[in-house]
C-alpha cells in the first residue's frame, strides 16, 4: 500500500504488466474502484496512466471514468488557486505609473485596471470574457467559499458546480452567501451540476427575496440581443429578456409556424422559418407604426469566387467563413452594394494605400475593418466595425510627415478596452509586422502573444 493509502497497480497485479486473464481484470477493477473512493492527491495521479481502458471491464472503465474526472477536479481547484494569487499580484498594478489620461472616463478605466485578464486570457488562449470569469470564480471561491473549493480539491463536485455556487451567490452579502453554502455542502457531491443551480437559486430566493427582486429588475435593463455563429454556415440568434415574455414570444412563434400547413418541413423548421418572417418579413408587409429600415450585412470575398470561378469561401461580417453559394446569395441578392478592395496574390493579405491624414477616410476605415475583422488583441473577438482604429506607430500631430502614417499598415482595430491597455498601460507594448499584418503584444510578465489577421486565399 502506498503512503496516504493509494493502492498501486503494481500491488494489485505483480510487475504492473499487461494482462489478458479473467482474475487479472478483476483485480484491476477492484483497484479502480478502490481509487474511486479516495480523495485525490499527487501519488493517486500519478497512477492515471495505469488505468488503460483494454485492460478493465465495462464496470471497471465507469469506475476509472469517475477516478479521472475526481482528479480534474483536484486539478480545477490547483488552477483556481493559482488564479487568485495571479489576481492578487496583479490587480490595479497598472495604476502605480500610469500618465496622466485625456478624460474621467479613462482615470476611472485605469483606475479600476486589473490587467491579469489579458494576460491570463493569452496563455491560457482564452476570451477575454472566459478569462475574467475565471479569475472572478477564483476570487469569490478562496475569499468566500472555502468548504465549496474543499469539496472541488477533494473531487466531490464538479467545477462547474463550484462556479454556480460563486455566481449565484456573487452578489450576496459575505454573511449571507456563507448561509447559502451552508444550507447546500453536504448535498452538493450527490447532485448533478443542473440540480445545485436550481438548490442555490432557490436558497438564494429564500435567503434573500428583496435583493432577488432588485437584481431581477436590473436584469431586465440589460436585456439584449445574442447572435453565436455555430459550424456550416449557420448562426444562434437569440435574446436575454424576462422570462414571461420568452414564454409568450414562444407560444407567438409556434402558432404562426403550425400556420404554415404541411408543405413538408418539419415543425422545428417551419419555428425557425416563422421566428425570421415575423421579424423581417412582418414589418415589410404594410405592418402600422413600423419603421422602415435597411439592414446592411457586410461579405468579404475573392472576385473569383464571386463569378463562381472558384469555390472558395468568403467571410461574412460578425461570423467568420461561408460558404460560396451564402456568399453568392448575398451578393446578388436585390439592392446589393458592391466595394472592391484589393488582396496580395501571394500571400492573401488585404492590402491598400490611402493618404495620411490623421483621421482616416472612410475607404481606409473600411479597408482596415475588413482586412482584420477582429480587434487585433490576441483574446479579443470584438467586430473590428465596433472597434476603434489605432494608430500603431503613434501619429505625430505637430508634424505628420514624420511618420505614424494614417495608412492601413500602420492602423489596426482595437476595441476600447485594448486601446486604452495599449495606449496606457505602461506594461503593455505592440508592434505590427506591415508584411504580414501580425501584431505581436507584449505583456507586463515579458511574455509575448501573436495576433494574425485573416488570410483571405487560404
Amino acid at each position: 500500500m502506498a503512503a496516504g493509502g493509494a493502492l498501486t497497480v503494481s500491488e494489485v497485479v505483480p510487475g504492473g504488466v499487461p494482462f489478458s486473464t479473467d482474475v487479472a481484470a478483476e483485480s484491476l477493477d477492484a483497484w479502480a474502484a478502490l481509487l474511486r473512493e479516495q480523495a485525490p492527491c499527487g501519488e493517486t495521479a500519478a497512477a492515471l496512466d495505469d488505468l488503460k481502458g483494454a485492460w478493465l471491464s465495462p464496470r471497471g472503465r465507469i469506475d476509472a471514468l469517475a477516478v479521472v474526472e475526481r482528479h480534474l477536479a483536484w486539478l480545477q481547484a490547483k488552477q483556481v488557486e493559482l488564479l487568485a494569487f495571479i489576481s492578487d499580484h496583479t490587480e490595479g498594478s497598472a495604476s502605480a505609473d500610469v500618465p496622466a489620461v485625456g478624460s474621467d472616463m479613462d482615470a476611472v478605466f485605469l483606475g479600476e485596471w486589473d490587467c491579469a485578464v489579458e494576460e491570463v486570457a493569452c496563455a491560457l488562449k482564452l476570451a477575454n470574457s472566459t478569462a475574467a470569469q475565471r479569475l472572478e470564480t477564483a476570487r469569490l471561491l478562496t475569499a468566500r467559499h472555502p468548504a465549496t473549493l474543499g469539496l472541488l480539491a477533494d473531487g466531490e463536485i464538479s467545477y462547474q458546480q463550484a462556479r454556480i455556487v460563486a455566481e449565484q451567490c456573487a452578489a450576496l452579502a459575505v454573511d449571507v452567501a456563507g448561509e447559502v453554502e451552508r444550507a447546500l455542502v453536504e448535498k452538493m457531491p450527490r447532485q448533478a451540476a443542473g440540480q445545485t443551480r436550481a438548490a442555490v437559486r432557490r436558497q438564494v430566493l429564500r435567503v434573500d427575496p428583496e435583493g432577488a427582486e432588485g437584481r431581477h429588475q436590473q436584469r431586465v435593463r440589460e436585456r439584449k440581443l445574442l447572435s453565436y455563429p455555430q459550424e456550416d454556415g449557420m448562426a444562434l440568434f437569440g435574446a436575454v429578456l424576462p422570462a414571461q415574455r420568452a414564454a409568450v414570444m414562444e407560444q407567438v412563434v409556434e402558432a404562426y409556424a403550425l400556420g404554415y400547413g404541411d408543405e413538408g418541413r418539419t415543425l422545428d423548421q417551419k419555428r425557425v422559418d416563422a421566428l425570421y418572417d415575423l421579424v423581417v418579413q412582418q414589418p415589410r408587409n404594410g405592418a402600422r407604426g413600423a419603421p422602415s429600415t435597411t439592414a446592411v450585412v457586410h461579405v468579404t470575398v475573392p472576385i473569383d469566387v464571386l463569378m463562381g470561378v472558384d469555390d472558395g469561401p468568403g467571410e461574412l461580417k460578425g461570423y467568420g467563413p461561408v460558404t460560396a453559394s451564402q456568399v453568392r446569395d448575398i451578393a446578388f441578392a436585390a439592392g446589393t452594394v458592391w466595394r472592391r478592395l484589393l488582396v496580395q496574390p501571394a500571400g492573401g493579405l488585404l492590402v491598400k494605400s490611402d493618404p495620411t491624414t490623421y483621421k482616416p477616410t472612410a475607404e481606409t476605415a473600411r479597408h482596415v475593418v475588413a482586412r482584420d475583422q477582429y480587434c487585433a488583441f490576441p483574446s479579443c473577438r470584438m467586430p473590428a466595425s465596433r472597434c476603434d482604429l489605432d494608430h500603431v506607430r503613434a501619429f505625430d500631430h505637430a508634424r505628420p510627415e514624420r511618420g505614424g502614417p494614417t495608412t492601413p499598415e500602420n492602423l489596426q482595430p482595437l476595441c476600447r478596452r485594448h486601446h486604452r491597455l495599449k495606449t496606457h498601460h505602461p506594461g503593455w507594448r505592440v508592434g505590427r509586422d506591415a508584411r504580414t499584418g501580425d501584431a505581436v503584444w507584449t505583456a507586463p510578465t515579458g511574455h509575448t502573444y501573436v495576433n494574425t489577421p485573416p488570410v483571405y486565399r487560404e
